[in-house]
């Protein structure tokens, strides 16, 4: 994915407003997730209306005050604004998290003309491979809000299959490395205690697999 924009630098939205310069960096941020990329202007009224619906889509989704783990999720604002300064005032209320690519940065014009987007604001969504998933992404996301992001990632399992978990630094600490043996001795301790089999309830593994992969979000 992150080889639409090679040699190109994106910007984060935050204060520092920190640069993605390298192909190490724009890799962290883009591999192996779904990309939205989000075509809009401050100028336009259906951008500053559809603007905080897409921001709450984003937030419930990459937030960990709402979701244990960061979705699989990055959005590029692809600016169509006519001055930088309507591109800051529009990006100033939206995620930190949020790239964009500097206003005087010809590809903002060329997406807009790859993804055949003709009318604002448009959100194409794109699979890790970088191929299109769906070119209507911002109607799917006034329909369905977060809803539909299962839709997405579940159509890039099945079609692309090569979905991975992204390495986040910025996610919670990983499980004890320990676990796996921990969650062995007690299948084993359970079996000696002479636990149920088929015919009487979950068997100890399922029950203890069952317990493990709480908190997943999908």
């Amino acid at each position: 994915m992150a080889s639409l924009f090679s040699g190109r630098v994106l910007i984060r939205n935050n204060s520092d407003q920190d640069e993605l310069d390298t192909e190490a960096e724009l890799s962290r941020r883009l591999d192996n997730r779904l990309v939205l990329l989000f075509f809009g202007a401050g100028s336009c009224p259906q951008c500053q209306a559809f603007a905080p619906v897409l921001r709450d889509f984003f937030i419930q989704l990459t937030d960990e005050f709402y979701v244990l783990r960061a979705a699989q999720l990055a959005l590029v604002y692809v600016s169509q604004d006519t001055t930088e300064e309507q591109q800051d005032l529009f990006l100033r209320d939206m995620p930190k998290k949020w790239l964009f690519l500097p206003f005087e940065d010809d590809l903002r014009r060329d997406l807009g003309r790859q993804f055949s987007v003709e009318r604002l604001p448009a959100v194409v969504v794109l699979k890790p491979s970088g191929d299109v998933l769906t070119l209507d992404g911002a109607d799917e996301i006034r329909r369905l809000g977060p809803a539909c992001f299962a839709n997405w990632q579940e159509a890039a399992e099945v079609l692309d299959r090569s979905f991975l978990q992204p390495e986040d630094l910025d996610d919670p600490a990983p499980r004890s490395l320990t676990e796996p043996l921990r969650r062995r001795k007690y299948r084993v301790e359970r079996a000696a205690r002479g636990a149920p089999g088929r015919g009487g309830g979950v068997e100890p593994r399922a029950e203890v697999e069952a317990a493990g992969g709480a908190g997943e979000l999908f």
